[in-house]
């Protein structure tokens, strides 16, 4: 028995590190809202994080003098001494909790420098692969002289969920304010959002990207978040860039999807596809993000894929070059040029280093396919259908209805979009590799069983 115990012990570390050997995964990034609830059970790092809250409520009035400013960065030195892991939290895009994770992971940089507005706040690791979904949305866009744009919103107007988030947001867009003939911007910033966030990428990203080769594709490509209002001011007069993005640094989720923007599409003479990250699938994803917040680009015409932002840089002064740069991250940016013209041809880019998976619904709206298998995701944070979507999503069924019952026959997402069974190649796989260590060392037990009782 002695001898046999041995053996185990010398046996077992080896079968551990192969275990180990076989679950390479990275540890998971900390979400930036459990960081705080960690610090919140400690009386002196909820302090010191209430006090960067007093700092940036001040900050926001006016700017911080010299002494007040050191004082908080003492605080925001001791805190992230104390609690490190605030420091490297990150956010999840378009989930219920991701304004209160944004606010958490900004008060911690109350001050930051230029290059951490560089660093996007988001969490990429959990995506499969930069370009998964927009390979299913691309694979669709040739040009073939088809009008790209109006089969793109067709497809969407077919997929019950796109076509109601897409009444919702035009209805929010061009709805004016009791009397005035302006829209209410901020409704329909907010209800671009939504459709963006909870609408599959194959669906939303094929809407905002098509390739177009006339003026009239072009024309309903620019139309399409009514930039009437969601892109214009309500009197077409242009802002300046820097108080543009002065004011978008003021609001968390504006100043995370800058951020975003700026990681994601920075450009390089490198890379193949023109990008930093060389991922066009990011960048699209990053420059998706702005719109719906006070720097919401669009197309500058009806002939060209080129992008804008609604503003220029008269009365700049001295910073009449930092303006001339913030506005070339959208007009010569060889990274977003590139990764737009990329949904028309994506096979004149690089492919992706990593092999793409099957393409998958967001998980935003797979929150019942999920359950009914069983195989939830590690964060279940799947944003509550408000009753006004609902009431809006049952107008639009009526309406349809009336026109021929199109939606009585839509076929289920997940058989019309060519997606693999959500999980069940995961789960399986996952399965063996847990199984298959353990058949060697139980036959290797019942060997040594044997010789034992032979000896």
């Amino acid at each position: 028995m002695v001898l046999l115990g041995s053996l185990l012990v010398l046996l077992f570390p080896g079968v551990m590190l192969s275990t180990s050997q076989i679950f390479p995964f990275p540890p998971p990034v900390t979400d930036c809202v459990e960081a705080h609830r960690v610090c919140a059970t400690d009386p002196q790092c909820e302090a010191l994080y209430r006090g960067l809250e007093l700092c940036a409520a001040d900050a926001a009035v006016s700017p911080l003098g010299e002494q007040a400013a050191s004082e908080c960065l003492e605080r925001q030195d001791a805190l992230l001494a104390k609690h490190p892991s605030l420091l490297t939290c990150k956010c999840q895009r378009g989930f219920r909790k991701e304004e209160r994770c944004l606010r958490i992971y900004w008060r911690v940089r109350l001050l930051p420098g230029r290059d951490e507005l560089e660093i996007s706040p988001y969490d990429d690791s959990l995506i499969d692969s930069p370009m998964a979904s927009l390979v299913s949305a691309s694979s669709f866009m040739q040009l073939d002289g088809e009008n790209q744009c109006l089969k793109a919103a067709q497809d969407c107007g077919l997929y019950e969920k796109c076509g109601a988030l897409r009444s919702e947001y035009v209805l929010a867009c061009t709805k004016p304010l009791p009397g005035t003939s302006r829209c209410n911007q901020y409704k329909c910033h907010r209800a671009l959002r939504r459709f963006l966030e909870r609408v599959p990428e194959e669906y939303s990203l094929g809407v905002l990207f098509c390739p177009c080769t006339n003026t009239l594709c072009g024309e309903r490509r620019r139309k399409t978040i009514v930039p009437s209002c969601s892109y214009q001011d309500a009197e077409s007069l242009q802002p300046n860039c820097l108080h543009q993005q002065s004011f978008c640094r003021r609001d968390d989720l504006c100043r995370s999807r800058l951020a975003d923007f700026l990681s994601n599409c920075q450009p390089s003479h490198v890379t193949g596809s023109g990008c930093l990250k060389d991922s066009t699938g990011l960048c699209l994803r990053a420059y998706a993000g702005l719109i719906g917040t006070i720097m919401t680009p669009n197309y500058i015409s009806n002939s060209s894929a080129d992008v804008s932002l609604w503003c220029n840089c008269e009365g700049s002064g001295n910073q009449w070059q930092e303006c001339l740069k913030l506005q070339r991250l959208f007009t010569h940016n060889s990274c977003l040029r590139n990764s737009i013209s990329w949904m028309g041809s994506p096979g004149s880019l690089p492919a992706d280093p990593t092999q793409p998976p099957a393409p998958r619904p967001s998980s935003l709206v797979q929150k019942d396919e999920l359950l009914s298998r069983n195989h939830l995701p590690a964060l279940n944070n799947d944003v509550v259908e408000s009753e006004e979507e609902e009431e809006l999503t049952q107008t639009v069924e009526e309406e349809d209805g009336d026109e021929g019952g199109q939606f009585d026959v839509i076929p289920l997402y997940s058989e019309k979009a060519t997606v693999s069974n959500l999980g069940s190649s995961g789960t399986g796989g996952a399965a063996s590799l847990c199984a298959s260590p353990t058949k060697p060392v139980l036959l290797l037990l019942l060997l040594l069983t044997a010789a034992l009782s032979w000896g």
